[in-house]
């Protein structure tokens, strides 16, 4: 049997369960998901030489590290060339692109220092998300930035804010899609604080300062971000949870983002998403693999990411939920990273589409539990491999068990010549 045949199988069956295969295909494939170009060069940017510090960190030394602008740009696109549906590009502010005896700190950057990247997603039909730069900068002072006690320091980071405000409506406007903006910061202390708000009430008043500056709602969407804790900084994080979810709802157009690495283990954002969308016209999500903490691991098609999907697409929320990849392994090849990570948030998607989910409400609202549990059950066996290949098949890439090889090809021709 070829896979036309086991695809018109597969649509049979899930068919008779009432999921048009053929409807969720043509929708997937206009759902958008950014991907981050961090993965490429292990965060590293191209502002600075230093090593990678403000309580995150990558492991591992895999060769082929894209080094500049074009090598980045060069690996991104062969990425790309193995994804299915519908991509963004994200972004952080140190990967500015300078011309040849140019530079700007943070404070004083520009959106002509990101025309290069604008020029790559245009090509590609591709929109852009955007990242303030709170790390790997000698002005961190003590670790802190947004929340620092020092007046000078907040002001360069404030600046620095709203500098990526600018640059993010830049973004907007040249490529006609909206810019989702997040605000996070690695901003703590390794041990217990003498004071908890005071650097709440600094980092308050700090991102009240940087969306002050003009822009439209509509095409710029701000987000903060929470996390539980980094490297360094242990027993306390100004930006909490509890923190960034009451600033998102206290003010009027920013989003509360979640990375759903940045909680403690035994929380998961499948639970946290309708949640939100109970109060939030507009949510948006880092989407990684913790493990043990925010190791921030290359997403795989496991268990808690089926759920977070399952729960945008039975909530009705494919287009209220801002979806973006975040992860860095240092220790694989680069590109699988990307591709294995985006396929697998692509096939979470795909699964939770073709689950009969209005046939499930009505039992759960029935008291039907048992039915519920069979047929949740019953469903895992289906043969979504099958509608899987179809989706890739017809956005124009290989489907699994091929695409690897051209990663292969890659590696010798390219990144092992680096």
């Amino acid at each position: 049997m070829n896979q036309k045949e086991r695809y018109e199988d597969a649509k049979k069956m899930y068919g008779a369960l009432g999921v048009d295969t053929e409807a969720v295909i043509e929708a997937l494939q206009k759902i958008p998901v950014a991907l981050h170009c961090w993965q490429g060069d292990d965060v590293i940017g191209f502002d600075h030489d230093g090593p990678l510090t403000g309580g995150i960190q990558t492991t591992g030394n895999y060769p082929g590290k894209a080094k500049t602008p074009q090598e980045l740009m060069q690996d991104m696109d062969k990425a790309l060339s193995l994804m299915p549906g519908t991509k963004k590009l994200n972004l952080h502010a140190s990967y500015a692109v300078f011309e040849e005896g140019e530079f700007a700190d943070r404070d004083k950057l520009e959106p002509k220092h990101f025309a290069k990247w604008v020029a790559f997603a245009k090509e590609r039909n591709m929109g852009i998300d955007f990242n303030p730069t709170f790390f790997s900068h000698d002005r961190v002072k003590d670790g802190l930035t947004l929340s620092s006690p020092d007046e000078e320091t907040r002001k360069f980071w404030i600046a620095h804010g709203k500098a990526c405000v600018r640059i993010a409506q830049y973004f907007a406007d040249e490529t006609g899609i909206p810019c989702v903006m997040n605000i996070w910061t690695g901003d703590g202390y390794k041990d217990i604080p003498a004071d908890r708000m005071g650097p709440r009430m600094r980092y308050k008043d700090a991102i009240e300062q940087i969306l002050s500056e003009p822009y439209d709602r509509n095409m710029v969407k701000p987000c903060v971000e929470s996390k539980v804790f980094g490297i360094g900084v242990e027993s306390y994080t100004a930006g909490s949870a509890e923190f960034t979810l009451s600033y998102a709802a206290t003010h009027e157009g920013c989003l509360p983002l979640m990375d759903n690495g940045h909680y403690h283990p035994t929380e998961v954002v499948s639970d946290k998403i309708p949640a939100l969308l109970c109060f939030f016209p507009e949510i948006a999500l880092h989407i990684t693999r913790p493990v043990r903490w925010d190791s921030d691991h290359v997403v795989l098609f496991d268990d808690e990411t089926k759920e977070m999907a399952k729960e945008i697409v039975r909530n009705d929320a494919l287009g209220r939920v801002y979806m973006a990849l975040d992860y860095f392994d240092a220790n694989i090849n680069r590109i699988s990273a990307w591709v294995v990570g985006f396929r697998s948030w692509q096939k979470a998607l795909l699964n939770a589409m073709c689950t009969p989910y209005a046939t499930m409400k009505k039992l759960q609202d029935e008291n039907r539990m048992t039915e519920l549990m069979v047929l949740q059950e019953e469903i895992k066996t289906y043969p979504f491999g099958d509608v899987w290949n179809e989706y890739c098949g017809r956005c124009g890439v290989s489907g699994d068990g091929k695409w690897f090889e051209e990663v292969v090809k890659y590696e010798q021709d390219v990144l092992l010549r680096r």
